[in-house]
């Protein structure tokens, strides 16, 4: 009954809102037709009434912002779920032109439905009451004497009737057709599809960068810390040079940290706080890893300091990635690192023995992976491949980026992989 309630008033807003144009054609008429007068002959009332409909439709097609109020006026009074209309105005001409039918529809309902509401029940009341007022007789002289007697009653309340099931079944029918033609287009479906994908997209890089940023630091600062532990009391010395490895690690990881922070910016349309760390700070990084206890050798062959600085940054976290795997997974154990510049691309090799490893035995760890599927995603973005396998008791991580072109990378089983850097076992994107 309420639902009923609220179904009315939308169609009374309807009447409402076809006054401006039937006023408009109203006056338009008689200037076209002589002796047409639309106030006060019925006939030329309905002429002015389908001209406005025209008027509506085009007023429609040519405002796009009128979507977005009928789809708030169908939400609120006509219980049509928010998800099955569209949002944001009619850009397209197919919107634009499912939202006139549908303005047209509403406000065709809207003032058959007022007429009525305005008319019918007033003369209900005189029906009813007519075999019991004598004076209605003399004041109501256009009522039929038939309607004198018990029949003038049943003719108001069947006019009543009328009105009620008039107003029902338009208000039913609007609530069917409003998913239709105020619904979401392919073209809306499209765009909104693109926008998520957009908005996935962004809050992956933000998870990368922060995975990258920050667990390489945590992974360093939890060795150095443990060393630390072990020996203060034996060697005081090492363990204070290990507390200011720590210091300068959570220094750089709140900087980088800040960097994060700068994206997030960056979506605001802001500027950001701090560049994204480069290969220009690879000594910097691996000084850090050295610092927490983990030796690592490096070779570097070609020009790496002058490379496009999105290639430069994204192999600087792929390299920060595959070190902190090594000392997540496998300790403070020897890591050989190479980068290379050959035939167009940028190759990055990371190598770290895998302590108790069996040739070929696959160790599974529940949520590892992440950093893994990382690397695969900044290689994919780049149009290059990254590979991550461990062959021999040895674990190897090996990325390509190409230094020209952004074509589609090949990426196998990216998702299906769920290891960790430097664990047994074969991960291939």
């Amino acid at each position: 009954m309420l639902l009923m309630g609220r179904r009315w008033v939308h169609l009374v807003l309807g009447g409402a809102l076809l006054m401006p144009f039937f006023l408009l054609t109203s006056v338009v008429v008689p200037l076209l037709a002589d002796g047409a007068n639309p106030f006060l002959d019925v006939g030329w009332q309905f002429v002015a009434f389908g001209g406005a409909l025209p008027l509506a439709a085009l007023a429609a097609l040519l405002f796009p912002l009128l979507r977005p109020l009928e789809v708030a006026a169908v939400r609120s009074l006509c219980g049509v779920p928010a998800e099955r209309l569209a949002e944001g105005p009619a850009v397209s001409w197919a919107a634009r032109r499912r939202t006139a039918l549908w303005f047209v529809a509403h406000l065709l309902a809207g003032g058959i439905v007022s007429g009525m509401t305005l008319s019918a029940p007033p003369a209900a009341v005189v029906l009813l009451l007519l075999p019991f007022a004598d004076p209605l007789r003399h004041t109501a002289p256009g009522v039929p004497d038939v309607f004198h007697g018990v029949l003038g009653p049943l003719a108001g309340l069947a006019l009543l009737a009328l009105v009620v099931g008039t107003a029902w079944g338009a208000g039913v029918l609007l609530g069917r057709a409003a998913p239709v033609l105020l619904g979401p287009t392919p073209a809306d479906r499209l765009a909104a599809a693109e926008l998520r994908a957009a908005e996935l997209a962004s809050r992956n890089r933000l998870a990368r960068e922060l995975h990258d940023a920050v667990g390489h630091a945590l992974s360093a600062v939890t060795l150095q810390a443990g060393a630390a532990r072990r020996v203060l009391d034996t060697d005081p010395e090492f363990a204070r040079r290990a507390l200011a490895a720590i210091e300068e690690t959570t220094r750089d990881a709140v900087a980088e940290l800040d960097t994060v922070l700068g994206l997030l910016r960056e979506e605001d349309g802001s500027d950001p706080a701090a560049p994204a760390p480069t290969l220009d700070g690879l000594e910097a990084l691996l000084g850090r890893t050295r610092a927490a206890g983990v030796p690592v050798e490096a070779t570097v062959e070609g020009p790496c300091a002058g490379l496009a600085p999105v290639v430069s940054r994204e192999a600087y976290r792929i390299v920060q990635e595959g070190l902190s795997n090594a000392l997540r997974h496998a300790g403070p154990v020897p890591v050989r690192l190479h980068l290379g510049v050959r035939e167009g691309e940028l190759l990055i090799r990371v190598e770290n023995p895998v302590a108790g490893a069996v040739a070929g035995a696959a160790a599974a760890r529940p949520g590892g992976g992440r950093g893994l599927r990382g690397i695969a995603e900044r290689a994919r973005l780049l149009g290059g491949a990254a590979t991550a396998a461990e062959r021999d008791g040895v674990w190897r991580l090996t990325a390509r980026l190409p230094l020209t072109g952004a074509g589609t990378g090949t990426v196998t089983g990216a998702e299906a992989g769920t290891g960790a850097g430097t664990g047994t076992g074969t991960e291939e994107w």
